[in-house]
């Protein structure tokens, strides 16, 4: 038990290490990042962003909604544009359509 413990805790430590991610506040966002937003994903509003410092590496990860649909943008330490990033569960969806179904004929 105390050596699954200990595997545990380096794991962890490991994945702490590889990647730290902080929160931003929206209006700290750079302008950059907020005009490629307002030009791109007109409608939408920014949910939160993170900055994530992997290694020498500093990107940001934005999430925006609009409606029902939610994106994760990832941007460089300069606001320019990376990629939009895979959906990932528990991310807002759109509401499931009722099924129809006949009532039984006799």
């Amino acid at each position: 038990m105390k050596k699954l413990l200990f595997v545990m805790v380096l794991v962890m430590g490991a994945l702490v290490v590889n990647a730290q991610r902080t929160p931003v506040k929206v209006a700290d966002l750079q302008k950059s990042i907020t005009d490629n937003i307002t030009k791109d994903y007109v409608g939408f509003t920014v949910k939160e962003a993170t900055k994530v410092v992997e290694k020498s590496d500093t990107t940001f990860d934005v999430v925006v909604i609009k409606g029902t649909t939610q994106e994760t943008l990832c941007y460089d330490k300069n606001g320019k544009f990376l990629k939009k990033m895979e959906a990932k569960s528990g991310t807002a969806k759109p509401a499931p359509t009722p099924a129809t179904t006949k009532p039984p004929t006799k």
